[in-house]
């Protein structure tokens, strides 16, 4: 009896598809072939090579055998002639940009700065790893000036990969870096919270200026004990420790930090006081405080993120000559973007510019997203679908079958190995034009692989085809659902393929799953209130099941949000109680609401749902409500009983 293997990842008991036989007849069985491909797969993460060694030998001859020599030559990247000869063999693939990385990275550790340089152009995606290798190689091999583009990796709140340390010591060694460029990447990633990483950099600092990281602690685990027990601070470490534990408190309490601010701001500069002032400011707007106006006016400069929670802020109050000035005080790329041009050109409409704010509608009307949307209703324009739409032809669909990448990956997807076949199909698509993306999406569509379809439709920039786009699988069940519980079949839709991209065993990182995403302690709720007998959660991967349960909670919130669709989805990202506390004291249009939304992952998803469901409307043919009438008007509304 063979051996096998506990695997964590890429389970082989998940491998049995009928499909796997017609893509791919005389093969392996595809369970032994999925179960080896993953043994050998989790073997080379491991180290173990005997182990790699035996189950490759069993991918020998089959599609995926570059993978098992790909693993091998991972575990041995000193093999430069064997590591080229895969290159060539394999070129243009995702297993060569892959071992390329990998091994450009090994050489670079060598010190073989020609053959780095040599190699490194072929590189497609390099990482910030490589690029600072890639900075190296040019300084060791004599272009002095080389040094000068590692400058820009350097103010970041986020760590570098060690293969910039040495540039950025060599910067600050000619003074390239300064030590006010330390404190100002301090100063980020203390903002960002990164303690850990914050103490790193400060070790840049001479020993007599640098922060005593037990003051820096003390700060970061009780600010408000540190602002009371320290003295007023001198020295440029104890301010900034001291604008850390102020902007602490304001995350929490901004009057609290207000209060701490006024006993020491006399004690910093002009720059500081804004600085502070303004992230106050900042999160008083996230918490909607009717203050958080006139504080930022109080700040003196403010950042883009700044600014366009001032700007939200006189949303919410319909100050719309503040929106406008708070718009143009962001930067040009800012500004441009499509959330910004939408209400400036509103602020220039509220305030009787007409012909200026025509002007940017018009041309936002032609994006085919949530604001193009908003820009067609302010219009006066009718939402319709593109009348032609191009169809694959069969002969494109095939040939797109038969490209080495998208045969493989949907290998791959009929192995069950999903994270490998999506990995796959990402780079096959990658330089396709709008003909073969729309036949890659009709395969997808065709194998069942909903999401590769609708992500891969969407890349198109002149060819649409919107079917593809807004695929509606499962609408027997869907339908019967909708109907029974009185939801707006387009608005479910729209939610779903946000939520799933109605891939049936989505898992998230936080433990939701199926199609509509349910929470184990969701779903234990809702089949406890529809008295389903004998659940257990594996039951919420069943498509029957989920759609069950998501839309008799989807209706549940719903109720109980006034039978209000933007507070409903808001609700659904993030729960009942948060949609409802993000309410104004006054009514207030949905798509303010929506703009105001402090979690900019909940605000991003409202965004979509709706579009989406404007989408699914007309396709489904309800009608031409516009998304403007859809978001309504949110106002109070009652109570009800979260699960």
């Amino acid at each position: 009896m063979r051996e096998r293997r506990t695997l964590s990842t890429d389970s082989w008991k998940a491998a049995v598809f009928l499909g796997f036989f017609l893509l791919f007849p005389g093969l392996a069985r595809a369970a032994d072939l999925a179960y080896d491909f993953s043994a050998a797969k989790e073997a080379y993460a491991e180290g173990d090579a005997a182990a790699l060694a035996q189950y490759s030998r069993k991918l020998k001859g089959t599609p995926l055998e570059p993978y098992a020599d790909f693993w091998r030559l991972g575990m041995n990247l000193q093999d430069n002639e064997a590591v080229e000869a895969f290159l060539d063999k394999h070129e243009g693939s995702l297993l060569a940009e892959s071992l390329r990385k990998e091994w450009l990275k090994s050489v670079a550790k060598s010190g073989d700065w020609q053959t780095f340089y040599v190699q490194y152009p072929e590189v497609v995606n390099p990482d910030t790893e490589l690029v600072c290798d890639w900075i190296q190689a040019r300084k060791s091999l004599g272009q002095k000036d080389a040094i000068d583009d590692a400058l820009p990796l350097w103010p970041t709140p986020k760590e570098r990969p060690k293969s910039c340390e040495p540039l950025f010591g060599a910067l600050m060694d000619d003074g390239s870096i300064a030590e006010k460029d330390v404190w100002a990447r301090i100063r980020m990633i203390l903002d960002s919270g990164d303690i850990t990483l914050a103490r790193k950099i400060n070790r840049f600092l001479p020993d007599d200026r640098a922060m005593k990281e037990k003051s820096l602690l003390s700060a970061y685990e009780n600010p408000y004990r540190y602002l009371k027990r320290e003295n007023p601070p001198h020295s440029r470490a104890q301010k900034e420790i001291a604008i850390f534990a102020v902007t602490r408190i304001a995350r929490a309490d901004p009057v609290e930090a207000r209060t701490f601010w006024s006993n020491i701001e006399s004690r910093f500069d002009e720059g500081d006081r804004n600085y502070v002032q303004g992230k106050i400011a900042f999160q008083a707007a996230l918490k909607h405080m009717p203050e958080a106006i006139q504080w930022f006016n109080s700040a003196g400069k403010l950042d883009d993120a700044e600014l366009a929670w001032k700007a939200r802020a006189a949303l919410r109050v319909g100050d719309w000559a503040a929106v406008s000035s708070s718009i143009a005080s962001m930067s040009a790329d800012q500004q441009n973007g499509e959330t910004w041009r939408y209400w400036k050109a509103r602020s220039l409409k509220e305030q009787g510019k007409l012909p200026e704010a025509n002007a940017i509608l018009a041309d936002l009307s032609h994006r085919r997203d949530y604001y193009g949307q908003l820009a067609l209703d302010e219009l006066g324009t009718v939402f319709t679908l593109p009348p032609d739409a191009y169809k694959a032809t069969d002969p494109e669909i095939e040939e797109v079958k038969h490209s080495p990448g998208i045969e493989r990956s949907l290998l791959l997807y009929s192995l069950g190995l999903r994270f490998d076949a999506t990995r796959e199909w990402i780079w096959a698509i990658r330089g396709f034009d709008d003909k073969q993306l729309l036949a890659a999406a009709e395969l997808a569509k065709r194998r069942g692989l909903y999401d590769r379809a609708i992500n891969t439709a969407e890349k198109t920039v002149k060819l649409y085809d919107f079917d593809l786009r807004f695929l509606a699988p499962y609408r027997d069940i869907m339908h019967e659902q909708t109907v029974q519980l009185g939801l707006d079949e387009a608005w479910v839709y729209g939610l779903i393929r946000q939520e799933s991209r109605f891939v049936t065993g989505a898992k998230s990182g936080t433990g939701a799953s199926g199609l509509m995403q349910l929470m184990p302690a969701t779903a234990r709720w809702v089949a406890s209130k529809m008295g389903l007998r004998n659940f257990r959660h594996a039951l919420v991967n069943q498509i029957e099941t989920n759609i069950s349960l998501g839309t008799y909670y989807l209706k549940h919130v719903l109720t109980v949000l006034d039978n209000q669709p933007v507070l409903a989805s808001a609700a659904y990202n993030a729960g009942p109680s948060k949609a409802r506390q993000w309410i104004g004291p006054a009514p207030m249009e949905g798509a303010i609401y929506i703009e105001t939304i402090p979690y900019g992952e909940t605000r991003d998803y409202v965004k979509k749902v709706m579009s989406n469901t404007e989408y699914y409307a007309t396709v489904f043919g309800q009608g031409s409500a516009s998304l403007k009438d859809r978001l309504g008007v949110i106002g109070k509304v009652s109570y009800g009983n979260d699960p």
